[in-house]
């Protein structure tokens, strides 16, 4: 489904992070919507490194670009040497996924390292080029606001702090290309399985069921709402940031909050399964946010964009790759 009238063929679009999960995704939208397009995709590749947390340093993974046909190139956007593999193309857009993305990551110095530093370095490679920049920043820089709307922001994290950082350098190259920043609230969808501890809960939760146990809830989790973000309609807002009408940052939700209870009692009723569940303390209390909701007026209104998945149509859209997960990567 082509979601804008530009015509991406004969360009050169750049994908940071894509062998990761939106960053796959996106590679894969172009290579089927747009065959003579050439796309790039930069990712550092997942390795055995681990940050303090135990969890890895990177998600990046081949199986995630099974079918891809464009142009791999292995490489961390920290090194300016690895950065300067990609000068030799004459890039059109660059669409910048990779980052830290672990919210639990306590680094502060590699989380600015790579979120914001690196950023400027790929800003300055855009300038070069005359690329449109479409880059991920997160709902993670609202914290704890009550209001999700760009100008409340207040990161509890060095994640959302990092995020919020790159949104502040990025008004810097407003009158040099265009720059889009797309704030990302809870997405889920194809291709996140890689991403481990870290993949939604709407993933984790369907493989517990699956595995015929009971779906692990922290406690009150009826009254924690997110909005929770199919990766198509993800997907649909970096194709339409290419056409933005205005230079900016902009939420990506569905402007609803849903519960973390909703998503358990939609996977029990579309797997048939009668479970009672499991609720457990949550740990995270000091860096959690218990609430977002995008404010969407400025994404429809400058990128036209209108999210086209509910939660339920989501979760029934994605369950078949989470029951192939299930049966080919966990059974």
């Amino acid at each position: 489904m082509r979601y804008v009238d530009t015509d991406f063929n004969n360009k050169t679009i750049v994908i940071t992070g894509g062998a990761g999960f939106i960053g796959s995704n996106l590679a894969f939208y172009f290579q089927e919507n747009y065959p003579d397009a050439k796309v790039i995709v930069f990712d550092k590749f997942r390795n055995e490194e681990t940050f303090s947390n135990g969890n890895l340093k990177s998600f990046g993974h081949f199986k995630n670009l099974i079918g891809f046909k464009g142009i791999v190139i292995s490489g961390d956007i920290t090194n300016k040497e690895d950065l300067e593999r990609l000068e030799e193309f004459d890039i059109d857009y660059i669409f910048h996924e990779a980052a830290i993305s672990d919210t639990t990551v306590a680094d502060q110095k590699i989380m600015i390292d790579t979120n914001v530093n690196a950023f400027k370095d790929l800003c300055d490679l855009a300038v070069k080029k005359n690329a449109s920049m479409i880059y991920a920043s997160s709902a993670a820089t609202y914290g704890n606001s009550d209001v999700f709307k760009v100008g409340y922001e207040k990161p509890n994290n060095v994640y959302g702090f990092s995020k919020l950082m790159m949104d502040n350098l990025a008004k810097e190259y407003y009158d040099k290309i265009r720059m889009v920043g797309l704030r990302y609230f809870n997405v889920y969808g194809p291709r996140e399985f890689f991403k481990n501890k870290t993949a939604s809960m709407v993933l984790q939760f369907g493989l517990q069921l699956l595995k015929g146990e009971s779906a692990k809830l922290f406690e009150g989790s009826d009254r924690i709402k997110r909005d929770f973000i199919f990766v198509e309609d993800v997907i649909q807002a970096n194709v339409k940031a290419c056409e933005a009408k205005k230079n900016g940052v902009y939420n990506v939700g569905t402007g609803i909050a849903r519960s973390f209870q909703d998503i358990v009692d939609i996977l029990k009723k579309e797997l048939n399964i009668q479970r009672e569940d499991t609720y457990i303390p949550n740990p995270y209390v000091k860096q959690y946010q218990f609430f977002t909701k995008a404010d969407i007026e400025e994404t429809k209104k400058h990128l036209n964009y209108k999210p086209r998945f509910s939660l339920e149509e989501g979760i029934k859209a994605y369950l078949p790759e989470i029951i192939r997960i299930y049966e080919e990567e966990i059974k």
